[in-house]
């Protein structure tokens, strides 16, 4: 038996933990933004039958263009998009690594603004992008001046902005994306993972007005589709042909180009949920403000509150009564992710019981 120090692991790896939140057999999971509903038996025999039809042809290699699934995505998003302006991989994880091996690599800068998703370093890092940060305001937003003033200081070619942002939920104004698109040679991609949740414009509006601009989505969240692992991108021609060049042979499955077209078929119904998972998140905001926690107003289906002396306490003890939310996000904040009425309502009693007990809780 050997140990990782005994192998010519990569420099920049050594001492580094695999990425991952908990994953525990628990009654209430609320701690990685998953959709907690899922699809109708309806959409799962649709999704079934799909998979015996792909199935008669797994003996050959899947269409490597995934053509069908980025049509029915570009008509999924509207905007006068078409297939050859979408493209689809393994999760918006492998979407990232695609344009960061396009446009990063050795020499080369990703710039992003904190707190943010905490996968963007690990992005950067594996494709040997020197990761560079600068915060965001106090309120947890961003405004054109202080991006464009980053970009002049760290000259990224990449420049990563979420809305709404994870784990905050904070949203950036279609205003303040026109401008630094307008400001930049650099790629500017907008991670819209939790846009559906969102009541704003989106950057889709943007694109053809600005050919670096690429705006990044999942189907994890909206469509119910975690465990599918289908991402996406929406941007210029030429930038799909750059991710073309990088991504791996047939990176993109059969069976998970099927079932992803399947759920788009049903964008109408799971919708419907997202609606519903975002009254509960800003109802939850509502109940825990009326508490005297401090709330992070978010326009995702998660919400950050707080604020506690020892998160970690709070986080254990919230898990010993069979609850798993986020230890993620500013000092002495916690995420919770939107779940189902019982889940939200069984949330909600453990923190009034530990309520007398939590101490440093400020409004």
């Amino acid at each position: 038996m050997i140990t990782l120090a005994d192998l010519p692991l990569r420099a920049d790896l050594v001492g580094q933990e695999p990425y991952g939140a908990p994953q525990l057999q628990v009654p209430v999971v609320l701690n990685v933004n998953e959709n907690p509903y899922p699809p109708s038996p309806l959409i799962r025999h649709e999704m079934a039958a799909a998979l015996v039809t792909a199935a008669g042809t797994l003996n050959r290699y899947p269409d490597r263009e995934a053509t069908q699934l980025r049509a029915d995505l570009a008509r999924y998003l509207g905007h006068g998009l078409t297939a050859d302006r979408v493209w689809a991989a393994n999760g918006s994880n492998e979407i990232m690594a695609h344009l960061l091996t396009a446009f990063g690599g050795p020499g080369r800068r990703m710039l992003t603004f904190t707190p943010s998703y905490s996968m963007y370093p690990e992005y950067a890092r594996n494709t040997c992008t020197e990761f560079v940060t600068v915060p965001r305001r106090a309120d947890f937003g961003l405004d054109a001046g202080l991006v464009l003033d980053a970009i002049r200081e760290t000259e990224p070619t990449v420049v990563v902005i979420a809305t709404p942002n994870n784990p905050t939920g904070t949203v950036v104004g279609l205003d303040v994306i026109d401008e630094v698109c307008s400001g930049t040679e650099a790629i500017v991609v907008v991670d819209e993972a939790y846009q559906e949740f969102s009541s704003g414009p989106s950057a889709l509006e943007l694109l053809d007005r600005h050919p670096r601009l690429v705006v990044s989505r999942t189907m994890s969240k909206a469509f119910a589709l975690a465990g599918g692992r289908v991402g996406y991108l929406a941007a210029d021609a030429a930038i799909v042909d750059a991710c073309r060049i990088v991504r791996l042979p047939y990176h993109l499955s059969a069976q998970t180009q099927a079932v992803a077209r399947v759920a788009l078929a049903h964008a109408d119904e799971l919708l419907a949920q997202v609606r519903q998972l975002a009254a509960e998140a800003r109802g939850f905001e509502a109940w825990a403000k009326g508490r005297g926690y401090a709330v992070i107003d978010s326009q995702a289906n998660f919400t950050l509150i707080g604020r506690f002396a020892d998160r970690h306490q709070v986080w254990q003890d919230l898990l010993d009564r069979g609850i798993l939310i986020r230890e993620t996000g500013p000092d002495g904040y916690l995420r919770v992710s939107a779940g189902t009425p019982e889940e939200m309502a069984a949330l909600r009693a453990a923190l009034d019981d530990l309520l007398p007990t939590i101490e440093g809780t400020t409004p």
